[in-house]
């Protein structure tokens, strides 16, 4: 059975930091490119970023560009996404996703075939 499961949200201030972490299992963890996105109240859900364990690229959004990295601990079949300098602007519900090939943008969630429960990450102002 396929399971992405996150965790690492809260509660944070605005310039504060915070770490999520995806741990991964029932699938071949280092063939696949891992997503994560996040959605808002009343907006659409927008990719964050991506890594691709299978090649190593990494993609951001501008939005989050120099502020978020993304990293991937094969050993663990767990992606990190490290959030720094948050905003409000960056409340939202995370969600890591996978799929083994792309074959449009990175950045559209109807691309990716796995998907986590979400975890919700606030900042205040």
């Amino acid at each position: 059975e396929v399971q992405l499961v996150e965790s690492g949200g809260g509660l944070v201030q605005a310039g504060g930091s915070l770490r999520l972490s995806c741990a991964a299992s029932g699938f071949t963890f280092d063939d696949y490119r891992i997503g994560w996105f996040r959605q808002a109240p009343g907006k659409k859900r927008e990719g964050v970023s991506l890594i691709s364990n299978s090649d190593g690229r990494i993609y951001y959004a501008d939005s989050v560009r120099g502020r978020f990295t993304i990293s991937s601990d094969n050993a663990k079949n767990t992606v990190y996404l490290q959030m720094n300098s948050l905003k409000p602007e960056d409340t939202a519900v995370y969600y890591c996703a996978a799929v083994m090939e792309l074959y449009g943008s990175w950045y559209y969630p109807y691309e990716y075939r796995y998907w986590g429960q979400g975890t919700q990450v606030t900042v205040s102002s």
